[in-house]
């Protein structure tokens, strides 16, 4: 993975890499809390030969005192230096105990020697650690006297005397935060990661370009609202879902510029992705843009754009596919604009041989020579075959893809159905995307209001779209305003 892809990470995870953080950060001070202090006292002393000798006697002795040094370092922490320690004090520990809080140390080439004691209580720290350095003078005195009984030859002085420290060696408050942040953030970054590689659901467009790379005809932010105001009539004409929905519009236009069949299959991988309102909303975007629009609800199993529009359902594709009724008898009229709807009909027993028949072909074949667009509204991929039949008999197809709900591995084999079947994979539709953060997929928004009143507009349209020609044959339960509006638009295609 790349620097960005690091970054992309973090911004997705931020929350938890920051708890993680916090969580380090308190558990540091908590232990530091916890953590009784501890006191440091020391003490040196110096080592030197008794004698009054030449310049080179002084130097041998210098060079025979510096050996000798270390080996009263190891005896600090001998029972013989301690003991008298013991006593004197009144503790009531062992030598071995007490020796684990004693640290002799002597720098190389020099003949000091510099003991610490750690405790609890700072004047305790200080007595060990003088009564410490006297009881070595006293134990080095004895163990260097000749046995002729003449004075010890090596002489400790103590030069340093141990002080009560003022302030703890221990805990280290600013060390110890620090390194909470530290292992914090870092276990932060490393869940962050575990969890990025772990999780296969698909968040977004850079998840989406690492499976495929079939264009993105655009991306639908999540709404709070769409759940209860589903349709692109109940937002703002300037709101940002009527705007992704026109870019969407826009975009499908230009993908299927190339292409005979005007009809447009809309699906995707598991149910809950949001393919029937996107269907449904771009069938509306379509009409809005002065175009005559058939919406097809051929999800024979799951049925969802009459509910949605308010329309019967009782009569429909089903109906059609049987014989029992003729299409412009089934088409029904919905909105202001030129936009019709093809309920599902009643719930056959075999939708995938209904779809798949001749039939389904014809009537296909009938709505385009209609209308300018098609917009079929198919079951999803995955569960059922409905999706991947009908995607050979239209013009093409576009992939609804529900981002966090979806994993990539579905997409995966979303896509492998539609190559398998050879369907023209127009594009992909991510849905549900956020607003912000690294997943965003949005349009820069430029909102005006026009200085034309709507009426204006509305007569300019009906003017422009008035003229002569073959009129289209009326439908069931059509009003006369939007027979009128159909008719006229297909006067002028005749025309040319």
């Amino acid at each position: 993975m790349e620097l960005k892809d690091y970054l992309r990470i973090f911004r997705r995870n931020w929350i938890l890499v920051t708890a993680s953080l916090l969580l380090g950060l308190l558990g540091a001070g908590a232990a530091t809390l916890l953590v009784k202090p501890n006191y440091v006292a020391e003490t040196t002393l110096f080592a030197a030969l008794q004698n009054t000798g030449s310049v080179t006697e002084l130097q041998q002795g210098n060079v025979f005192t510096q050996a000798r040094v270390q080996s009263y370092v190891k005896t600090v922490t001998t029972p013989t230096v301690l003991q008298p320690v013991i006593d004197n004090l009144g503790l009531d520990i062992t030598p071995r105990a007490l020796g684990s809080r004693i640290t002799a140390t002597s720098d190389m080439n020099t003949v000091l020697i510099n003991i610490s004691v750690a405790d609890e209580s700072p004047v305790m720290a200080a007595a060990i650690a003088q009564a410490v350095g006297n009881s070595l003078v006293e134990a080095v005195e004895e163990l260097e006297r000749p046995s002729s009984g003449s004075p010890s030859p090596v002489r400790l002085s103590i030069v340093a005397p141990a002080v009560a420290p003022t302030s703890p060696s221990s805990p280290n408050v600013r060390l110890n935060l620090a390194l909470g942040v530290l292992l914090g953030l870092g276990a932060g970054l490393v869940f962050a990661i575990l969890r990025s590689v772990l999780d296969t659901r698909l968040r977004g467009e850079v998840d989406f370009r690492r499976i495929s790379d079939a264009p993105i005809l655009g991306g639908i932010n999540f709404d709070t609202d769409a759940a209860k105001k589903p349709l692109l009539t109940q937002t703002g004409a300037q709101s940002p879902r009527a705007e992704s929905f026109r870019q969407l519009r826009t975009n499908l236009q230009f993908a299927h510029v190339s292409h005979e069949s005007k009809a447009v299959l809309v699906t995707s991988s598991l149910p809950g992705e949001g393919k029937s309102t996107t269907a449904i909303n771009l069938a509306i975007a379509l009409a809005e843009s002065g175009q005559t629009v058939a919406l097809v609800d051929a999800d024979l199993r799951r049925p969802m754009v009459a509910e949605y529009l308010g329309l019967p359902r009782g009569a429909g594709l089903t109906t059609a596919l049987i014989g029992k009724a003729e299409l412009n008898d089934l088409l029904m009229p919905w909105g202001e604009n030129a936009l019709y709807i093809l309920a599902a009909g009643q719930a056959p027993p075999n939708p995938s041989e209904l779809l798949g028949s001749d039939k389904m072909r014809e009537l296909i074949s009938s709505l385009e020579a209609t209308f300018d667009a098609v917009i079929i509204d198919a079951p999803p991929l995955l569960p059922v075959t409905d999706a991947a039949v009908l995607a050979q008999q239209v013009g093409g197809v576009v992939l609804v893809v529900g981002v966090q709900k979806v994993r990539t591995t579905d997409v995966e084999k979303s896509l492998g159905a539609l190559r398998m079947v050879k369907a023209d994979l127009l594009g992909a539709i991510l849905n549900k995307l956020p607003a912000k953060g690294p997943d965003a997929y949005t349009y820069s928004q430029y909102s005006y209001e026009s200085t034309t009143p709507v009426s204006t507009l509305r007569a300019k349209t009906n003017e422009t779209n008035s003229g002569s020609g073959p009129d289209r044959p009326a439908r069931s339960g059509e009003t006369r305003e939007a027979r009128r509006l159909s008719n006229a638009v297909n006067r002028e295609r005749s025309e040319l």
